[in-house]
């Protein structure tokens, strides 16, 4: 079998997510048949670098031998068991762990299976709150240019334009507030006021502030500092306001410290956890909340009191397994330690793309770096470029628009780092020679 067999049997039958199905016309698809660290392997002996960890979710490499045994351990006492009623050893101690890393108070698990999900319990778990305590509060805040998933609660409390747009008519109640301009204390004061001078206007209408903690992923990739949450924390706790913490991206050592949520000193009202949760493996998600919120829904048999959320596969026992051989690395390899070095020489790397005319700004966070580009049309469809001439130097990014981005599995080399940079600056020289 090779990649052209591969890619037609596919596009007999597959629908892809975030694609427009017609530039396979032009553009072919890569078929994958193994990975191996961060390197992907397709049918006809190329490989690539995961520079962006399969959409942000693999933290130590393609098929990990300690996650992998781990999860066939599991596989062989218990695959899943209804977790309403009845309980299993991985989930217990996968939630005795997380309350244990999370920021102080947060001491209630809440299991979906992915994301956008752990977005719509928290949500409804605001809302619900709230009601069980006598105040009708149906309305939530966000930041401009957020980006929280794309179920339709997560997509309501977004601000990506083409999807607002698109499906309003369906979306729940919504705000935005300004989000910092950039990674100044300036900035995050600024953004700060204009949050208190919303709730000062809106303040008892509203039930929950959602925000990217550090970092907005898919809305561009903007950063702002630590000082944002700390006071937007205080404004949301003096109106009576929920703090969501949406760490699917940046948990998990993405910024630097374990949870971005740190680097704040802060503990949010909701901590929601994906992506980086089971190491890439399998699909899991959970919110982590207080005991205040869940004593609001601690009674006597009242099913309107009680919270109405459930999935199939909550808590599924194999995803714990992938979980908490995910923790066992952290713990066992000091990775938020090491991880110092790479970040490091990822800003030296980042460093070289000062010089690009092209180049608007070079933005890092942690285990993130992001080259922000200027000069160019939409149409021009640049991160597609980009993308396709990385492929062909054996690297596997996907801007966002025209931003590019780097996020790799934590195992990556100094060399295999540089070795992705050495393709963004050849996509560059080109790209941006071209344009000129």
């Amino acid at each position: 079998m090779n990649n052209l067999e591969m890619s037609s049997r596919d596009l007999n039958v597959l629908w892809h997510p975030c694609t427009q199905m017609k530039d396979h016309e032009t553009i072919p698809l890569v078929p994958i048949s193994k990975g191996d660290g961060i390197y992907l392997h397709d049918f006809d002996g190329n490989r690539y670098i995961d520079a962006i960890s399969s959409w942000w979710v693999n933290l130590f490499g393609h098929c990990n031998p300690y996650i992998n045994g781990k999860i066939i351990e599991q596989l062989s006492r218990l695959e899943h068991v209804i977790l309403a009623g009845f309980t299993h050893e991985s989930v217990i101690r996968l939630s005795e762990r997380l309350v244990a890393l999370a920021p102080e108070g947060l001491t209630r698990c809440f299991y979906a299976d992915n994301g956008s999900s752990a977005i719509e319990v928290a949500l409804k778990m605001s809302y619900h709150a709230h009601k069980n305590r006598g105040d009708d509060r149906s309305l939530f805040v966000s930041l401009s240019d957020s980006y929280h998933g794309e179920t339709l609660g997560a997509l309501s409390v977004g601000d990506v334009a083409l999807y607002k747009e698109t499906y309003e008519p369906l979306l729940i109640r919504a705000i935005q507030t300004p989000s910092p301009k950039d990674q100044t204390p300036e900035a995050a004061l600024e953004a700060a006021q204009a949050f208190r001078n919303l709730l000062q206007e809106r303040g008892a209408e509203i039930s929950a502030l959602i925000v990217e903690p550090l970092l907005q992923g898919a809305g561009g990739m903007k950063m702002y500092h630590p000082l944002f949450l700390s006071e937007a924390k205080k404004i949301a706790q003096e109106f009576g306001v929920h703090f969501i913490a949406d760490e699917i991206l940046v948990g998990f050592g993405r910024t630097g410290s374990m949870f971005a949520c740190e680097q704040a000193d802060i503990t949010p009202d909701f901590l929601i956890l994906s992506k980086g949760l089971t190491g890439g493996y399998l699909p899991l998600s959970v919110v982590i909340t207080t005991e205040d919120i869940y004593g609001a829904f601690y009674c006597d048999y009242d099913p309107a009191r009680s919270f109405l959320h459930s999935h199939s596969y909550t808590g599924n026992a194999l995803a714990c397994a992938a979980a908490n051989a995910t923790l066992d690395l952290f713990e066992n390899d000091n990775v938020i330690v090491k991880n110092q070095e790479t970040i490091a020489y990822m800003g030296e790397q980042l460093g070289r793309f000062g010089v690009f005319e092209c180049v608007k700004e070079i933005r890092q966070c942690g285990m993130i770096g992001a080259i922000e580009l200027q000069g160019f049309e939409p149409g021009e469809r640049i991160g597609l470029k980009i993308h396709q001439h990385c492929l062909q130097k054996g690297v596997l990014i996907r801007p966002l628009g025209g931003v590019i981005y780097v996020m790799p599995p934590y195992i990556i080399s100094p060399e295999e780092l540089k070795h992705v940079f050495d393709a963004i600056e050849s996509a560059l020289r080109m790209i941006c020679a071209s344009n000129a």
